[in-house]
This record gives C-alpha cells, sequence and structure tokens, in this order.
C-alpha cells in the first residue's frame, strides 16, 4: 500500500508546477490544443492533427500542451480531455501534458480522481489537472450533462467540489455521508493502491472569481486572456493580492493563454487568423459551426458591426511573421507578468497551426526547435473515408 504520507505533505513531484524558460523565451512557453474541426474535415482528422501537434510541440521545445474540454461545438472534438490526453501520453515521452480544462461542476470530484490517477499512473510526473467552473458549452447542453438545469448551484460549490477532488487525489477523502465516521471512499489509482505522485491541481478562469479562489489556496492559476484580453490585468492583480503560500507554492504562479499564429507570410497568416475570427463570429451569434476555410472567411458578407467585432477579435491574435509574434509575446509578458505564456490557434487547417508552433519555437530558440518541423509540416496524409483512422505510431 506504499508509506504513509504526513498530513499536509504535498503529493506533487517537485518541479511539476513552475516551468523553466528555454531558448531565448522571457517564460516557459507551452500550447493549448482544441482539435480543432474545420469545415470539410472531419473528427478522426482533428484527432490525429492533435496528436501532431503534441509531437511538434514535444519536439519543438514546449514546456507544456493542455487540451480543453468543450461539448456540443461542432468545431471542436476535444470533449473527453481524459480520453484525448491518455492517447497524446502514448505518442509522446516528454512533454508535460494536462487539461486546460477539466469542467469541474459537469462530473463528480471522484471520478476525475480516478480518470487523471489513472493518467498520471500511465504518464508518471507528467500530467497537470487544469479546472474551470464554467460549463464549457450552452446551457441546454450543460443541464444534459449534468442531469440538472440547476446550473448555477453547480457553479457555486466550485470551492467545495475543488476540496473534495484534492482529498481524494491525496488520499485523504472526506466522510461518506450518512456512514459510520471512519468509512472513506478512495480514488483508485490513487494513494490507497500505492501511487506516491499526483498531478498538480491548477485553477482556470476568464474573470476575478477562480483567481481569488487559486490565490486563497496557493494554487497556481492560468487566465483565458485569448478571450478576455480586458479582464487579464485585474484577474492576475486579484491572484497576488489573495495569494497565500502552501505546501506546493511558496509564491504565485501565473499562466495566461493567448491566441497567436506565426507565418512566412503576413497576408497568408491574416487570411488564416480570419477563420478563427468568423468562427467565434458565429459561436457568439448562436450559429456554432466547423471552423469556415480561408475562401469562406474572406467572401463572408460581414455587416458593419460583423466587422467591428472581427477587427476587434483579431487585435486581440498576435499574429504575422514570426519576429512580430514573438516582439508581440514579449511584450504581453512586461505588461502583464505572466509566469508562463499558453499560446493556442485557432484556424482552419492544421498545416498553418503546426508550422506556426515551429516557426515561433525557432524564433525563441527552443531547444530541438531547428529540426522539428519539415516544409510540409509533417502531417500525415488524410485518412481515407471507407478506412478507420490509423492512430497508432
Amino acid at each position: 500500500m506504499g508509506g504513509k504520507r504526513e498530513p499536509g505533505t504535498p503529493r506533487v513531484a517537485p518541479g511539476a508546477l513552475r516551468g523553466r524558460a528555454a531558448g531565448n523565451a522571457p517564460v516557459p512557453l507551452s500550447l493549448l490544443e482544441l482539435a480543432t474541426v474545420g469545415e470539410g474535415v472531419g473528427p478522426e482528422r482533428a484527432l490525429l492533427d492533435t496528436v501532431e501537434a503534441a509531437r511538434v510541440a514535444e519536439a519543438s521545445g514546449y514546456h507544456r500542451l493542455w487540451v480543453a474540454e468543450h461539448h456540443g461545438l461542432p468545431g471542436v472534438a476535444s470533449s473527453s480531455p481524459a480520453v484525448l490526453l491518455a492517447h497524446l501520453a502514448a505518442h509522446t515521452s516528454r512533454i508535460r501534458l494536462g487539461s486546460g480544462g477539466v469542467m469541474l461542476p459537469n462530473h463528480a470530484p471522484l471520478l476525475i480522481a480516478e480518470q487523471f490517477g489513472t493518467l498520471e499512473a500511465l504518464a508518471p510526473g507528467r500530467i497537470d489537472l487544469g479546472l474551470g467552473r464554467a460549463p464549457g458549452t450552452d446551457g441546454l447542453t450543460a443541464a444534459a450533462l449534468r442531469g440538472t438545469d440547476r446550473l448555477r448551484e453547480g457553479a457555486e460549490d466550485f470551492p467545495r467540489q475543488v476540496a473534495e477532488l484534492v482529498a481524494f487525489l491525496d488520499g485523504d477523502p472526506p466522510p461518506v455521508p450518512g456512514a459510520r465516521p471512519d468509512a472513506r471512499v478512495h480514488a483508485v489509482p490513487g494513494p490507497v493502491t500505492g501511487a506516491v505522485s499526483r498531478p498538480p491541481v491548477w485553477l482556470l478562469g476568464s474573470s476575478g472569481y477562480s483567481a481569488e479562489l487559486a490565490g486563497r489556496l496557493g494554487l497556481p492559476f492560468a487566465f483565458a486572456h485569448h478571450f478576455a484580453a480586458r479582464h487579464t490585468g485585474p484577474a492576475l492583480e486579484l491572484y497576488r493580492a489573495s495569494f497565500r503560500p502552501s505546501a506546493l507554492l511558496d509564491a504565485p504562479y501565473a499562466m495566461i493563454a493567448v491566441s497567436a499564429l506565426a507565418g512566412e507570410d503576413e497576408g497568408e497568416v491574416r487570411r488564416q487568423v480570419m477563420t478563427g475570427a468568423l468562427a467565434m463570429l458565429r459561436l457568439r451569434g448562436g450559429r456554432p459551426g466547423p471552423v469556415p476555410t480561408p475562401n469562406e472567411a474572406e467572401d463572408h458578407p460581414y455587416t458593419p458591426l460583423e466587422r467591428e467585432v472581427v477587427e476587434s477579435r483579431l487585435a486581440e491574435v498576435v499574429h504575422g511573421t514570426p519576429d512580430a509574434v514573438r516582439e508581440g509575446l514579449n511584450a504581453l509578458v512586461a505588461a502583464t507578468g505572466a509566469d508562463e505564456l499558453m499560446i493556442t490557434t485557432m484556424v482552419h487547417g492544421a498545416r498553418a497551426r503546426l508550422r506556426g508552433y515551429a516557426l515561433l519555437a525557432r524564433a525563441y530558440e527552443l531547444p530541438g526547435a531547428e529540426g522539428a518541423l519539415p516544409a510540409e509540416a509533417g502531417l500525415r496524409a488524410p485518412v481515407p473515408a471507407s478506412a478507420p483512422p490509423s492512430i497508432g505510431g
């Protein structure tokens, strides 16, 4: 069963929380993948491309790669982070992998503790558990996920859910309601089966709520700058002001997710990022779908208001030549004091996205970046419709 852990002693491996800057980057660089589904591209292709993204990220020298939990969105195939992470772990060997994040109110804390305990057993010391309190979808889909329409209560119960999940991960589960005081339910795999480490828990957010909670709990915090840029500064200030040292962290550690795309041709880069901007416009208008093609984004009959929304979106995406993107990201680090950057890219096809990852790694002189990406981005040929996808090595 393994040795007994002293109360208050963290089971997170030393160095698992804070990354190290590499090359000439001011902070560690990481990636957030959504398994983006483009128009005319099936989810099988999107998931294969995410595997390739993990390989490119590892070869290029990125610190970690996370996948998000979204539901009911035709343009996103990452509805099951734990399943996808298990597959990514089997196709990588060094890069940290995690959830960006698991939407905890959608799940029982015990279930998440078991899923990520399993992932930790499959890839020891490489798994992160990022938690959010939003549903990751619309209200109707959230009600179907949770089996209730009382969604606000689930969000307001988030601190208790986090505490319960951490207790399961640490082998200190709460008593079972109605059972004798010494009755306990344990997460398996976990400490009760001899596991000696567990994934570090992060809190994710796009407002001050999770920022303050992460600070009070002494947890690392990841902010969604890529869709809530105007709230980044206040949220990070609140996180740092409310931070209390814990057994895991003696000082705040804040990561921000930022939309970015690097490419050799500025005009082509703009064509690509326009596809993600139109996808977001449609999503906010209640018309979610696959990410449109560059031609579709160019030919769309934008109204003046839509054009304003799209240009506002593009202003928040750091895009251009690799050097220009590097300078833009460096300026963002200087302005926010972020301890780590997590880059995410929503465009129609994987080729531009993966090539952008590699070009940016080269601009920052990350270890391994020079040989990480051939001219054709290392993408595999599309899987024939009549055959199952080949996901193996």
